[in-house]
């Protein structure tokens, strides 16, 4: 009887969760919901699929910046209003200073391809200011370019930017970190030779219109003439800077992946060449999941 009646409960309990989960569904047409928030305004960005955005202040502006996918198998590369022309999807630069309406104002072509086979997923931004090496007057975008290569634009005019640097020649890119206060840009890249889609090229931006190469990085296992199993590639690291002196490495997304934890002097500073044993020696610690 007991179990009966625990059983009959567990019974009512689930239906009412089914019933209460079926009537908060979100149905068509609807209006949105919301906690302790309202929407101001929008953008429909010109129907691009949307996956980084950076918002920087830039004197009296708030400028968004906003990396995006490739295109779709139903629409490669959309139209822009602004010109009349069919592009790629790259990024976009959008005014917010008024949020309820913001102005789109110009659409910087990406590779063509469709999903994470083109486009320029990943927007990062620093005013020439704060790097050690650049133009002050200059606002400094680096971003992808689908599989192909990292660019710096600046971008001071948002409605007019001008290509700085192109680092060519990379197999796959994806996020990127960069730290404005010194320059060091630890970027997700891909070489012929690695074994891995993506790794970690560490470069010096401080001076962004003459990039210096620090280093080639990645897990024991994905360098050039190893061999075994590779490590799954790296999705993408975050940098505490000089003071916190750690960069943290995510690798994996939805298969198994690691976190590493890397001592930043040593990874920027160390031996170079991407031996096992070079690759190992900033390491801290590791979870593998």
């Amino acid at each position: 009887m007991k179990l009966q009646i625990i059983t009959g409960l567990a019974l009512m309990a689930m239906s009412l969760a089914a019933h209460t989960t079926l009537a908060n569904e979100q149905k068509i047409g609807a209006p949105p919901e919301a906690l302790n928030m309202k929407l101001l305004g929008s953008n429909d960005l010109q129907a691009r699929s949307a996956y980084q955005p950076t918002i920087h202040h830039q004197g009296n502006r708030w400028i968004a910046y906003i990396g995006h996918h490739g295109g779709t198998d139903a629409v490669l590369n959309p139209i822009n209003p602004l010109n009349g022309k069919v592009e790629p999807n790259g990024t976009s630069i959008v005014d917010v200073t008024d949020p309820i309406h913001p102005k789109y104002l110009y659409h910087l072509p990406g590779q063509e391809g469709t999903y994470e086979a083109g486009g320029a997923q990943m927007v990062r931004i620093c005013d020439g200011k704060s790097l050690p090496k650049g133009d002050a007057s200059a606002v400094y975008m680096l971003r992808t370019f689908g599989s192909e290569a990292h660019e710096i634009w600046n971008v001071a005019d948002p409605d007019n930017p001008k290509l700085i640097t192109r680092l060519a020649g990379l197999k796959d890119t994806h996020k990127s970190w960069w730290e404005c206060e010194t320059g060091i840009a630890f970027l997700v890249s891909g070489l012929p030779d690695w074994r891995t889609r993506r790794m970690t090229q560490v470069y010096d931006l401080s001076d962004p219109g003459h990039p210096v190469k620090i280093r080639d990085f990645g897990l024991p296992g994905q360098e050039p003439g190893s061999t075994g199993p590779v490590p799954t590639e790296l999705h993408g690291p975050i940098s505490s800077g000089p003071k916190g002196n750690r960069v943290y490495f995510g690798y994996g997304t939805n298969k198994g992946g690691v976190v590493q934890i890397v001592d930043r002097n040593k990874l920027i500073n160390g031996p170079k060449e991407p031996t096992p044993e070079n690759l190992k020696l900033p390491e801290i610690s590791r979870l593998s999941l």
